[in-house]
């Protein structure tokens, strides 16, 4: 089913948003405007301050790992979704954000009588293949650290099936979009992180809102999909591409990993064909050249 005709049924239902930062803030604004009752909550004063600017009814600010919003916010809610993002911290941080935030919803939706369908923000960092593999829902996840904590938090929301009818891990490639664009300024630095071989798999922020109103009616169990653009293109690709559109030379590769990350993004090709074939997605980014494009018009 398209996000429009979801969106018919959707007016009027109640939308809880947990980790409401730039994925979460672009699906309050649709949800907004198609007429839902949007309850969110963020750890960020000015996130916050937006959230209600662009008319959310109720905004929350505190700490999703803890449990001292559970009181704050009603139950009831149709739908529920956890886009938070890493605190930082290491990786206790991200434990923290991501495992002791999923379980801390979870608590609140078996005391709060569950919901009609939760959805999660995942990522395909879940994934340890290389070697320009071809990466499906049905590949094995796992390997370093980070990963393990991000494969733990899916299954403590895909296992509650007395918290939600519903249970979706949506698994993003790498996001990007107004605002966030962080290899347009390598290339206008002059040196590109990574490896010019490898695949760079992408999806556009607007194209991931639409996956998250997709997914809403999937139907009770558990849902896996990945969402990710259509390109399968290589790093070096996407580089020279940006770099002849804005008239700069093509940067340098560095051949280590952007700043903050302890390896190179393993070199595969992301799937997104079971989100297609399953729940009528289509990205209205299907190559990074569309999703730049749309930035570079801004």
């Amino acid at each position: 089913m398209s996000a429009a005709a979801h969106g018919n049924f959707s007016k009027g239902k109640r939308l809880v948003i947990f980790g409401c930062g730039y994925v979460g803030a672009t699906v309050a604004r649709i949800a907004v405007a198609r007429g839902l009752q949007v309850t969110a909550l963020t750890r960020n004063v000015a996130k916050a301050d937006a959230l209600r600017s662009d008319g959310v009814g109720e905004v929350i600010v505190g700490d999703l790992a803890g449990n001292a919003w559970h009181e704050r916010i009603e139950g009831g809610a149709d739908y529920v979704l956890n886009c938070v993002s890493s605190g930082g911290g290491g990786i206790e941080g991200y434990r923290r954000s991501y495992l002791e935030g999923m379980t801390s919803v979870v608590a609140w939706l078996r005391t709060r009588g569950g919901a009609g369908a939760a959805v999660y923000t995942s990522s395909t960092s879940v994934y340890p293949q290389d070697g320009g593999a071809t990466v499906d829902e049905n590949a094995p996840t796992g390997g370093e650290e980070r990963a393990q904590v991000l494969v733990a938090t899916e299954r403590t929301l895909l296992d509650a099936e007395d918290a939600a009818a519903a249970r979706v891990v949506l698994r993003l490639a790498g996001i990007y979009g107004a605002g966030r664009h962080h290899l347009l300024e390598q290339v206008r630095a002059g040196e590109a992180a990574g490896r010019p071989d490898y695949h760079l798999n992408l999806v556009h922020r607007d194209d991931i809102a639409a996956a998250v109103w997709a997914v809403w009616g999937a139907g009770p169990g558990a849902h896996i999909f990945n969402v990710a653009d259509d390109g399968a293109a290589t790093k070096g690709e996407i580089v020279t591409w940006l770099a002849e559109r804005i008239g700069v030379a093509v940067p340098v590769f560095s051949g280590v990993p952007a700043g903050g990350r302890r390896a190179v993004t393993p070199d595969r090709i992301i799937a997104n064909g079971k989100l297609k074939a399953e729940r009528g997605w289509r990205a209205s980014c299907p190559t990074f050249r569309e999703g730049y494009e749309k930035i570079l018009s801004l």
